[in-house]
């Protein structure tokens, strides 16, 4: 993706740090720490890349003029003609972290990755932060951890945001999603024994683990099942289980199947008790699942520290972004404080060829993606399923809240700041299992669905 490549390269070298004369922002960050390197240093690169971004939009132009003249004429020519000095210190005088002492809590699923990386690879480091990242039990532990202000940011599952800003399960607390985790990557699982159940049609009377009520998991499933004639409220069973204990409930047959993300999904297989039924891009390609998500009140009174973290998480995510950098990366959330999982399960679902369970060998680099663009089409899909089950009640204003949670303006500005292009609007079209989804029209949209409570 175009937002994330680095400014001053001829090449744009994939992976490469803000600079451009590292192999990795972990190298950045470790030379910077050599050199003495501090906030100034960082901030001076942010705002040469914004300009150099901002004179040169087009990257086949800018590439030309770093041709002509080379890299190092050209950051001199920005010195001479723009006053980068006065430049980074008002970008530092606002830009200082107010705290940078920082607990975020994560789940141990591959959706978490830029958070979790971030740590063992260097970019809170190199945004100025000492983060420590707190493997957590569940999302309501998440939920209520993060409230109670023991987290200062978490990983949540991207609708979660919207329901504890309404009041659904929580009392009524402002919550915005800051950034994506990451699109795609979870997948249906079967237990062995189902292997002739290949069509949904044949789900009936299953039972099947989801992580959380308020979750793309359960709006994913819930729109499978339906678009197949099963009403997921009547004709299956739905039960909530956290992810790390979604295959020990496999093997003990407590369930028949889930839909989670794919490093439970492969651990299943891993371990001989599931298949792969389908992968969730299957239905939509693109779609969210997890988030970056912070109270209201943690951004409006910390801005300066909310800025770095934001950066530093949206700076992985776009490591994570690139195919060569997922083996090195499967490698650092391996082990015990992170995922806890064997590199080779988490090699399958990063790098894409994985094994189903049936005695394929199946090849998606795009089975997990990570792009970080928080889109308020992305919120409005989501409130009407929020809607279609019967979650929220009464009337909805379903492009405010979105815009009020989804703060995609705001990741818009910081990736900016940072040299990067981010979308030019905050709301796009998609399809759903071959239905067009049109955010303008959220209403008509819960009409048209023939299976659902409201």
């Amino acid at each position: 993706m175009s937002m994330f490549s680095n400014p001053f390269s001829l090449k744009s070298k994939l992976g490469r740090c803000l600079c451009g004369r590292h192999a990795t922002p972990e190298e950045h960050a470790s030379a910077e720490r050599a050199a003495g390197l501090g906030d100034e240093a960082r901030y001076r690169d942010v705002v040469a890349s914004g300009l150099m971004r901002a004179l040169f939009p087009n990257d086949m132009k800018r590439r030309a003029f770093l041709k002509a003249v080379g890299a190092s004429t050209a950051a001199a020519a920005l010195a001479t003609f723009f006053p980068l000095d006065a430049a980074t210190e008002a970008f530092a005088a606002t830009g200082k972290p107010e705290k940078t002492d920082l607990k975020v809590g994560f789940i141990p699923i591959t959706c978490a990755t830029p958070i979790i990386m971030a740590h063992p690879m260097g970019f809170y480091t190199k945004h100025g932060l000492n983060v420590e990242v707190v493997k957590t039990a569940g999302w309501a532990v998440i939920r209520d951890k993060t409230i109670n202000k023991e987290y200062d940011a978490a990983h949540m599952l991207a609708p979660m945001p919207l329901a504890i800003s309404q009041g659904l399960g929580s009392n009524p607390i402002p919550f915005v999603t800051a950034a994506i985790e990451n699109i795609n990557g979870q997948s249906f699982t079967l237990g062995i024994k189902h292997k002739d159940k290949m069509d949904v049609k044949s789900w009936k009377g299953l039972k099947f683990a989801i992580p959380y009520d308020f979750s793309m998991h359960n709006y994913l499933l819930r729109y499978l099942l339906a678009e197949n004639g099963i009403d997921p409220d009547t004709d299956v069973q739905l039960r909530v289980v956290p992810p790390p204990e979604m295959v020990a409930n496999l093997r003990a047959e407590n369930i028949d199947g889930f839909l989670a993300p794919d490093n439970i999904a492969q651990r299943a297989v891993f371990d001989g008790v599931g298949f792969i039924h389908s992968l969730s891009k299957t239905m939509w390609d693109g779609h969210p699942c997890c988030a970056f998500a912070a109270s209201r009140e943690f951004i409006t009174t910390m801005p300066n520290t909310y800025a770095a973290l934001l950066r530093a998480i949206i700076d992985a995510t776009g490591y994570a972004s690139k195919a060569e950098n997922r083996k090195a990366i499967a490698e650092a959330i391996a082990p015990p404080a992170y995922l806890n999982a064997p590199v080779t399960v988490l090699e399958q679902v990063l790098v894409g060829k994985f094994a189903d369970g049936l005695g394929n060998i199946k090849d998606d680099p795009k089975r997990i993606d990570f792009d970080p663009f928080p889109w308020e089409s992305f919120a409005v899909w989501m409130l009407t399923q929020m809607k279609r089950w019967g979650q929220i009640k009464g009337e909805v204003d379903y492009a405010s809240v979105a815009n009020q949670v989804f703060l995609a303006t705001d990741a818009a500005k910081v990736m900016t700041e940072m040299g990067l292009t981010p979308p030019a609007t905050t709301s796009k079209s998609f399809s759903v299992m071959g239905k067009v989804f049109d955010p303008a029209k959220p209403a008509e949209y819960v009409a048209s669905f023939a299976i659902k409570r409201s």
